[in-house]
């Protein structure tokens, strides 16, 4: 139970019956100070005096306690449905909770896709370097293995020239 609900209820069910008593009491005041000055006048009516008397307190009585009943009644509408409210609100802040969470792990799911195609790419990229580098070792190697040849065969040849035109 909420004790601010509770609360409100109490303080709102005091505040209705104090206020609704205010009336009769008032009225019931008149009304004996009309029977006293009644029986004064006329001391042997004091009987039926006291009774009409009896009789209308026991009528404003039973009206107070009908009003305090329906008070009570509306306190605990009121203490219903401030629970109610509070279900209610509970249950949409849940809700609402939830559906923020479902969001977060949608982000967090495309970030990590996102992540992974990034690094997948970069290692993609990395190998067509590495591999390019190779490639390109090896035709200079190529490259420079036949320069080598041409060279050496060039030397030969200038050689050869050199020992026909001696002999």
């Amino acid at each position: 139970m909420n004790p601010l609900i509770s609360a409100a209820s109490v303080i709102a069910a005091g505040l209705a019956v104090g206020l609704a008593s205010i009336g009769p009491e008032v009225g019931q005041g008149t009304a004996a100070g009309q029977a006293v000055e009644g029986i004064a006048r006329q001391p042997e009516a004091e009987g039926k005096i006291r009774e009409e008397l009896r009789r209308g307190t026991i009528e404003q009585l039973e009206k107070a306690r009908a009003r305090l009943r329906k008070v009570e009644k509306e306190a605990d509408q009121f203490r219903v449905n401030g629970y109610s409210e509070i279900e209610r609100e509970k249950l949409n802040l849940i809700n609402s909770t939830y559906k923020t969470l479902e969001q977060l792990e949608n982000y967090k799911n495309e970030t990590i896709q996102f992540e992974q195609q990034r690094t997948i790419n970069q290692v993609r990229q990395r190998v067509f370097q590495q591999a390019l580098q190779g490639a390109l070792g090896t035709l200079n190697s190529y490259l420079n293995n036949e320069l080598h040849l041409c060279t050496i065969s060039a030397n030969i040849g200038m050689l050869g020239s050199m020992k026909e035109i001696i002999d």
